[in-house]
């Protein structure tokens, strides 16, 4: 079991603009990376910050004046929050909050030996880095900069470095950087 960190980042290391929003990503009108389906396939649950479930309700599963769009996972979803927030119907998602040691716990039994995808946002996988949690890094680099904003991972990597694992380009002049996490 891996767990990865896999997001879209900006060429400057933002994840969202400094308003959380992610208009400057969804410009290319891109419907998946192309190694989407092999990549969810692998995955048996999945963790997000507050930040990240709050885009995904107001842009996506509950949009003000718009359709709601269901669920777009069969996996467990945990949501580290210390709002209450709605939950789509059928959706399998807990809301937790506190040190991420004993959830990752909670989230490895029920991937069942399939990896755990961390969606977002930087903070929260930094803690999952904190924790000895965080196994591979992969980023879709958009040709873009923001100036500022959510950045990648809000922590100092350097020693030992990240180990890189691959290098693509795809679609709309997308690099994909695949980083394995190296411990000391």
């Amino acid at each position: 079991m891996t767990t990865i960190y896999y997001t879209a980042v900006s060429l400057d290391g933002f994840i969202a603009d400094q308003h959380n929003s992610l208009d400057w990503l969804f410009q290319f009108n891109l419907a998946e990376p192309p190694d989407w389906p092999a990549f969810i396939e692998r995955i048996g649950a999945l963790a997000m910050g507050a930040t990240t479930w709050s885009w995904l309700l107001d842009h996506e599963l509950l949009p003000p004046g718009g359709d709601p769009k269901p669920w777009p996972y069969v996996q467990p979803a945990w949501v580290f929050t210390h709002r209450a927030w709605p939950a789509p119907a059928g959706a399998e998602i807990r809301f937790v909050q506190g040190d991420v040691r004993p959830v990752y716990a909670e989230m490895a039994r029920a991937a069942g030996g399939r990896d755990i995808w961390l969606v977002g946002g930087g903070d929260l996988v930094g803690q999952f880095w904190d924790a000895g949690l965080l196994d591979e890094i992969i980023v879709d680099v958009a040709p873009v900069t923001l100036g500022s904003g959510a950045p990648l991972l809000p922590r100092r990597v350097t020693a030992p470095p990240l180990r890189l694992a691959g290098v693509r380009e795809h679609a709309a002049g997308f690099v994909q950087l695949r980083y394995t996490v190296e411990r000391a």
